[in-house]
Parts: C-alpha cells; sequence; structure tokens
C-alpha cells in the first residue's frame, strides 16, 4: 500500500509541520484550555475538504469529530488522540524552550509532542490520506481529537460519548504511546484515594510519638509507599506482555501525590489529608488495593475514593491488535511488542464499554516530562501504520 506511505520531503514536511503547529499553541491542562490546538487541525483538515464538527460541553475544551465513508458498508473505526498536553513543571528543569517546538538532530521538543501532539499530528495526516482514498477500504472512519484528557477530566472523551454514543464504534486505535514504540494491548486501573486523619488539637510541646494526625498519617504513608515493588501476574489472555513487562509494566505504583495538615508550628496537628495515587496492574482489582488500605488505616484515618476504575486490555491475538502490529511490522521492518501501558489512556473509556482498543504512537519514553521530544521518523511512521492498519482491519472485518 505505496499510498500510504510518507516518502517524500514535501509530505514528510506536512507531517512535521503540524507537529510543529500543535506544539507552538499552549493546551496545557490544568487550565485545559485547547482552542487554538483544535484550530490548527481545523485549518489543515480544510486543505481537504473536511470540516470536523466540535461537541464541548466548555467552549474552552473543544472536542473534534470528523467522519469518512469508504467505498460500502463495514465497521465502524475509532482514531482517537487528544489535544490537551500536562503541565511543565517547574520551567527551569528543562534546557529546550517549555511553549514552542525546537526541531534538532531529528527531535522535536517541547511541552506535548510525546503526549500526545506527535500522535495527533500522525492521526490527522493518516485521516487526510484516507479521506482521499476511499475506495481503499469499507465502511467508516471518525477521528477524534478530544480535550481534558491528561487530567481525566468530564469534558473530553467521557463527555463525548455520552453525547454521541454513535461514537462507540467498533474499534479504537488510540495515539497514547507506551513508550519506544510498543504495542499497548492493556494499561492500568486507576484508584484516587484521600485519607484524613484527625485528633484533638493540644500545644505542641505535650506531644507525644504517635500523637498527631500529620504522625499517624505518615505511618500509613509510609507502609503505602513500601507496596510500590510489588508485582503481579496477569491474567491468562494477557500472557503475551510478560516478557515485554520490565520494571513497571505489572508492578503496582502508589504515590502519595498531595499532603497537608497542621494549623502552626507550635500546635499539634490536630487534622491531616493525604491524596494517593494508584495504578493497578492488570491482576489486580481496585477494590483489593483500597481494601488493603482501609485495613492498613484501621479505624483512625477515613478513606475516600476520588474515583478510580479498573485496568483493562484488549488481548493480543484480537484483530484490531493484529492489524497494528502488522502494519508497524511492515512500515518499520521488525515486531512492536505487546505491553501494559504505564499511564491511563482515552482508549480505557472505550474498553470500558466492551470495544477493543490498543494505544500506540510516537512517545519515546513511558512517561513524558521535562524536555518532552518525539522523534520525526516515528511520527512519520506512526503515519502509515495508522492508515495501512486501519485498511486492513476493517476490510478484513467486512469479509
Amino acid at each position: 500500500m505505496t499510498i500510504f506511505a510518507w516518502n517524500s520531503i514535501a509530505e514528510r514536511e506536512e507531517i512535521l509541520s503540524l507537529c510543529h503547529d500543535l506544539i507552538d499553541v499552549r493546551s496545557e491542562n490544568p487550565p485545559g484550555d485547547c482552542r487554538a490546538a483544535a484550530g490548527q487541525i481545523r485549518r489543515y483538515l480544510k486543505g481537504y475538504g473536511i470540516s470536523p464538527e466540535t461537541v464541548a460541553r466548555s467552549p474552552e475544551k473543544p472536542n473534534l469529530v470528523a467522519t469518512i465513508e469508504g467505498n460500502g458498508p463495514g465497521p465502524h473505526l475509532i482514531l482517537n488522540g487528544h489535544l490537551d498536553t500536562v503541565g511543565p513543571g517547574d520551567e527551569r528543569d528543562w534546557s529546550v524552550p517549555v511553549f514552542g517546538a525546537t526541531r534538532r538532530d531529528g527531535r522535536i521538543y517541547g511541552l506535548g509532542p510525546g503526549n500526545v501532539k506527535g500522535a495527533v499530528a500522525a492521526l490527522t495526516a493518516a485521516f487526510a490520506r484516507l479521506s482521499q482514498n476511499r475506495d481503499a477500504f469499507r465502511g467508516r472512519i471518525t477521528l477524534t481529537l478530544v480535550a481534558d484528557e491528561t487530567v481525566f477530566g468530564p469534558d473530553g472523551a467521557g463527555y463525548l460519548l455520552e453525547e454521541r454514543p454513535d461514537l462507540l464504534g467498533d474499534a479504537v486505535i488510540c495515539g497514547e504511546g507506551p513508550g519506544a514504540m510498543a504495542l499497548a494491548v492493556a494499561e492500568k486501573g486507576v484508584l484516587w484515594l484521600e485519607l484524613s486523619s484527625r485528633v484533638p488539637s493540644g500545644q505542641g510541646m505535650l506531644t507525644v510519638a504517635g500523637a498527631s494526625a500529620i504522625a499517624r498519617l505518615s505511618r500509613v504513608i509510609a507502609e503505602i509507599d513500601r507496596w510500590n515493588d510489588e508485582q503481579v501476574t496477569p491474567p491468562p489472555e494477557l500472557a503475551a506482555v510478560l516478557p515485554n513487562a520490565g520494571e513497571h509494566g505489572l508492578r503496582l505504583s502508589a504515590n502519595a501525590g498531595t499532603i497537608r495538615g497542621g494549623r502552626f508550628v507550635s500546635q499539634k496537628a490536630d487534622q491531616s489529608v493525604a491524596e494517593i495515587d494508584f495504578r493497578v496492574p492488570p491482576g489486580l482489582t481496585i477494590d483489593a488495593v483500597e481494601r488493603r488500605v482501609r485495613a492498613a488505616c484501621g479505624e483512625t484515618i477515613a478513606v475516600r475514593r476520588i474515583k478510580g476504575w479498573d485496568a483493562n486490555w484488549t488481548a493480543p491475538a484480537d484483530p484490531l491488535a493484529q492489524a497494528v502490529a502488522a502494519a508497524a511490522r511492515g512500515v518499520r521492518g521488525h515486531d512492536s511488542p505487546p505491553v501494559v501501558r504505564l499511564p491511563a489512556s482515552d482508549a480505557s473509556r472505550w474498553r470500558a464499554r466492551g470495544i477493543p482498543a490498543v494505544c500506540f504512537g510516537p512517545q519515546p519514553l513511558l512517561a513524558s516530562g521535562v524536555d518532552d521530544y518525539v522523534e520525526e521518523q516515528d511520527v512519520v511512521d506512526c503515519a502509515a501504520i495508522y492508515a495501512q492498519a486501519a485498511i486492513a482491519w476493517l476490510n478484513r472485518q467486512s469479509g
């Protein structure tokens, strides 16, 4: 399928320029204003005669939707990515400009290329090329580029699927890369818990060991922190991920993201609150983790679930996973191993509704952070992989 290769300098630059333009506009979340990024996508697609619609609860958080029809009836494939990015943290830690793209040594740096503006550029370019070659596939392809993903917020894919159940489709390719151009067939569950401790107030000079709310809560946090080394066994249908799990793929992670307490340095801390972020691998449930936390807290520390959902997955043997794996092998010349993705993605929202979904994209690292970047070649390759996988899956499912 050479029509879906981006080989010429002009073709490559079209994709990379879109990636560059997306990084040049800010969409960090919070606040999550994605209007400028959505504008870049609209301008690009307009050049292909495509006018995406906007589905939004909040005007500053648009979700873009565009659909093309093939040469006959068939299944419905969703190509999904998100327009918002995580925040940069302390900008002093960056060696490149944070807000703006820097192209250097075959890479594009800045806030968001790995998570996930490189994938958004590749998804959009693949969708545009497919729109010009509708005779190559049967069924429908919908591009969904959403807001509010990086904070698991209510205004992005969750809202989109509530308002537009027709966008569940029959399968989803999500541009969230798991790192190193691997193929994520599973991702960890998420559990956020609030732990709160309250004790009678008093003067600090009369406090004894373990009497303050902060001390009590700190002991529990220290115990939870030790759970970070624990590994689990995945379900049998995910046995293929075992050789590629590495240190983190099947590990329970527990991060005390916030802690606050006390009123003044010379007073006994009569209250303390911590928020814990657990990432729960396949083979372990969030209910089991919460029960363990409650047992560690006993009766002196209250536990409240902020949000949570279990790990979910699409079996490596599923036709969708096979189509993406075959396309990646054809474009790259080697296998993209099946893995468990560490951060959560919107793919989990579709899987939770029974729709097969995989994550594949040009994010080079396990999770994006300081000096985020993508390899230019990976972005170009992903466009070809998305297009070829879409055609292969649609035509196979159409019989």
